[in-house]
């Protein structure tokens, strides 16, 4: 049985998808994938061993010249692509117009979301068949729903693997962790980047919890994907010593991952990257709430503020009252103030101890680890 999976992005929303893939072919042994993703995601897929062909998809790029874009070569070459197989069934789990559109381009019996529980109601119209999933569930839960009724399978939702292949990961990356696990034995990747402002924590409480790590024995490493990340990084190395990773590969930093001893994250996709890795992570939300879509699996722990605007969920900090000052110095956005450096690093230390424990590498139960974090 052939199976094409149409989720194009983001990081998060992609690696979200692939628990549903190791469900489906655990019960469906005879299962085959093929994955629609954006180009700059298309290591991902790759990692699961039950995904044959990855098919890239350009739409971010296209979009900035659609009707040259549409018109050329390389979007002939997608389609030829999509349609090289006559699949059995094609899910599409993004659940927006774009994918919805790519679904029905493709060769079989397209499935996604009903029109009262999917992201972009007009995606449905692209669909032979649609399954409601209550919108209250996790995002991680949401897919494996889908796949589950769309292929006639059941899963035991208190359990979870992202069948993440480390021998992939370490085939694609460019850049490994060996030699720099040599020299510590100990080590915490500081995951600093993210999309929204509002979610940013303040450089100066990054510095106060590397040089907590530091006083612990950890070495602090700092990823970095664009300029802005890399003088953040830069900033926070300055200041505390820690060690700016070069530019890497998602296969490159995902060896960095699983080779550290933890990982402590703002709301960021590569958190989620770290959560499938089972690596202990601790993730420090401010204006956004993890119940939904927050990482998920082995050792995950998530800080919320209890600041009384959050969480916003919004873009721009629309805080009106008085500023919120440490050391004489406004903390911005004022939510993160909730969870300072000394206490985050202290969970995080408690977190590292409970992973010790020795919970599973690849499971979790959500008896104990709940999608929202614990």
């Amino acid at each position: 049985m052939r199976v094409l999976i149409v989720k194009v992005s983001s990081l998060g929303d992609i690696i979200h998808t692939l628990p549903a893939v190791t469900d489906a072919r655990r019960a469906r042994p005879d299962i085959v994938f093929d994955w629609v993703v954006e180009e700059n995601f298309v290591e991902v897929p790759k990692w699961h061993p039950a995904v044959d062909r990855v098919i890239p998809v350009a739409f971010r790029r296209w979009r900035k010249t659609p009707l040259r874009s549409l018109g050329g070569i390389e979007f002939k070459k997608f389609k030829d692509e999509i349609n090289r197989e006559h699949y059995d069934l094609v899910i599409d789990a993004q659940g927006l117009i774009k994918s919805g559109v790519i679904s029905r381009m493709s060769r079989g019996l397209t499935v996604g979301l009903s029109d009262s529980t999917v992201r972009e109601p007009l995606a449905t119209l692209f669909y032979n068949k649609v399954y409601s999933v209550p919108k209250t569930e996790h995002a991680v839960d949401r897919v494996r729903q889908l796949f589950a009724r769309a292929l006639q399978y059941e899963y035991n939702p208190r359990t979870i693997d992202y069948g993440v292949s480390h021998e992939a990961i370490a085939k694609q990356s460019r850049h490994g962790a060996v030699a720099r696990q040599k020299s510590s034995a100990k080590q915490v990747v500081f995951l600093h980047g993210t999309t929204w402002a509002t979610k940013h924590w303040p450089v100066d409480y990054w510095c106060a919890l590397a040089r907590h790590a530091a006083e612990a024995g950890f070495d602090v490493l700092l990823p970095w994907g664009d300029e802005a990340e890399r003088l953040r990084a830069e900033n926070i190395s300055s200041a505390t010593g820690a060690t700016v990773l070069p530019k890497l590969t998602l296969s490159g930093l995902a060896a960095e991952l699983a080779a550290a001893s933890g990982v402590v994250a703002v709301d960021t996709g590569l958190g989620h990257l770290a959560a499938a890795l089972a690596r202990p992570t601790l993730s420090i939300y401010g204006p956004t709430d993890p119940a939904l879509s927050g990482t998920y699996g082995v050792t995950q722990k998530h800080l919320r503020s209890t600041f009384a605007c959050s969480p916003c969920l919004k873009k721009t900090c629309t805080y009106k009252g008085p500023a919120v000052l440490e050391n004489d110095k406004a903390v911005t956005p004022p939510c993160f103030t909730a969870n300072p450096p000394a206490a985050v690093w202290q969970q995080f230390e408690a977190l590292l101890a409970e992973a010790a424990l020795g919970r599973p590498k690849s499971y979790y139960d959500t008896s104990d680890y709940g999608g929202v974090g614990k």
